[in-house]
């Protein structure tokens, strides 16, 4: 059985990534990912605001909104981990290098188009094999139009890719008027991948002492369903690779957004909640299932059941959305 797949450029032994999360932070559990059959490392994002402490440009990110990102450290789970410095962060993907045999992604967490960029250029000399830019911005000034915030998007792309010649994967939010045309625009602004979908971590109100306190909720496998429509939608429509996150629980997700067009499957809360060896059992299942149904390789079932593939792609658009509201029975 072939599992192999393409993804940013990289060949990849099998189709499943582990997502950028404190599991990733840390050496000795990369190894393990790496001996649980992952086929490449998303390291947790190098945060614009850690490069750029002092910028003036950055105070009003500084003081309100650095709670928005998915991967913000108030929000991460209980556990000995420490977010990663810049110098920690190249010496991590230094030792990665030299340690693991897959390819080591990093992760770039920013909302400007400053100076920060150029870390790109200190992460691809480390070694890193391909950079995931994680722009996740929360518009809170009335005066800011969608069109700004598109644009941003692609600024960002454009300066990074000016900077490297590795491969520049950009992982976008739900939150666009229109996924499709941005998608679009990414690619056609170099984009080597589009991982679908960030989350947004929310803050909720503490009653009794009267305050907004981080309130982490780990995915759960309903939440699939969004990036499995999309990617649906794109497949074979965009030359950049499609990657899938948000919702990874088990090989039937895995299987899931393949079928739907997805070039690989990025796990994290389900590897947090479960263990490293969670990671094992995914990749067991997933060959067990395409043994059953007969299945020689990864790349005869991507897309099987994209929008161009199934006979009614009427389904994954608004079709789908009044069927689903007539199927409830009281």
């Amino acid at each position: 059985m072939d599992l192999r797949t393409s993804y940013m450029g990289l060949d990849l032994k099998n189709p499943l990534v582990p997502a950028a999360s404190p599991l990733t932070g840390e050496e000795g559990t990369c190894k393990e990912l790496e001996d649980a059959g992952a086929s490449a490392i998303v390291l947790p994002s190098l945060f614009e605001e850690q490069i750029i402490k002092d910028s003036q440009e950055l105070s009003h990110y500084m003081v309100y909104g650095t709670e928005s990102f998915a991967e913000a450290t108030t929000y991460l789970p209980e556990m000995e981990y420490s977010y990663l410095g810049p110098e920690s962060y190249l010496e991590l993907i230094r030792k990665l290098k030299e340690s693991l045999e897959i390819p080591v992604i990093a992760s770039l967490n920013g909302v400007t188009t400053g100076g920060w960029i150029d870390y790109a250029r200190l992460i691809e000399d480390a070694g890193a094999d391909g950079i995931e830019l994680n722009v996740y911005f929360v518009a809170t000034d009335l005066d800011i139009s969608s069109a700004a915030v598109e644009e941003m998007y692609l600024s960002i792309l454009s300066e990074t890719k000016m900077t490297v010649k590795i491969p520049v994967a950009m992982k976008l939010s739900p939150y666009f008027t229109s996924v499709a045309n941005m998608v679009y625009r990414l690619d056609e602004a170099g984009a080597d991948a589009i991982i679908l979908f960030n989350r947004f971590y929310q803050p909720t109100i503490d009653l009794d002492k009267l305050e907004v306190r981080p309130d982490l909720a780990l995915s759960t496998p309903f939440e699939i369903r969004l990036p499995l429509r999309w990617i649906g939608i794109l497949y074979g429509r965009i030359k950049a690779s499609l990657g899938a996150t948000k919702g990874i629980h088990s090989h039937f997700e895995v299987l899931k957004v393949l079928m739907a067009g997805a070039d690989v499957a990025m796990p994290a809360s389900a590897l947090l909640q479960n263990g490293v060896p969670h990671l094992g059992a995914m990749l067991t299942g997933m060959q067990e299932w395409m043994e059953e149904k007969e299945y020689d390789s990864v790349t005869q079932m991507k897309g099987s059941m994209s929008q161009r593939s199934v006979p009614d792609p009427a389904a994954f658009e608004r079709a789908n959305y009044l069927k689903t509201l007539h199927s409830w029975k009281l």
